[in-house]
């Protein structure tokens, strides 16, 4: 970034900022070794997930540095709730029995199981597989938001955000594809 005597940088220079840290480490990310992707699985041990939180969370959903941020986001919760994730995926599971296929999550969905999916999904980005690691998490985000909405425990806004953190992500994966996700 160019130097502002001090000031802080603007709106633009921060999203270009975004934008080339998510390419690199996309780019940087894509190894024959497998501990290169495991260790860029594990960003957010690493560095925080409020580093990425400011580096990408202000990015729009549909752009790299806004679907990384959700992707790492999603892992982050499952990490952190297991036990919550599994229950209301498998909730879901049953009534969206696509997205589960497409998810991948092994039987029976258990804590283990949707802590391991994510990684998976993430190790899959650095993999050459960004569209299908994105369609794999917006799988799982779309079954775990329908289990949610079936929870009396959550909330229907909580669910409707999760849904919308699916659509995002299935968009963002097709976008990929047409080469169109900046």
């Amino acid at each position: 970034m160019e130097s502002h005597a001090g000031a802080s940088p603007g709106p633009d220079e921060l999203a270009a900022a975004a934008d080339a840290a998510a390419e690199l480490l996309v780019q940087a990310g894509r190894s024959e070794d497998p501990a290169v992707a495991d260790r860029f699985v594990g960003l957010v041990e690493e560095v925080g997930l409020e580093t990425l939180a400011e580096l990408w969370s202000h990015r729009p959903a549909r752009s790299l540095p806004g679907a990384l941020w959700r992707l790492y986001l999603v892992r982050e919760w499952v990490q952190r709730q297991p036990e919550v994730a599994s229950r209301e995926y498998a909730s879901g599971s049953a009534i969206a029995p696509v997205s589960h296929v497409i998810a991948g999550v092994e039987e029976p969905p258990g804590p283990r199981e949707v802590q391991t999916l994510l990684d998976a999904v993430l190790a899959g980005l650095y993999q050459r597989d960004l569209d299908s690691a994105l369609d794999r998490c917006a799988a799982f985000c779309a079954v775990t938001a329908t289990g949610r909405a079936q929870d009396d425990r959550a909330s229907a806004a909580s669910a409707a955000d999760l849904m919308t953190t699916a659509e995002d992500l299935a968009a963002a994966a097709s976008l990929w594809r047409a080469g169109e996700l900046d």
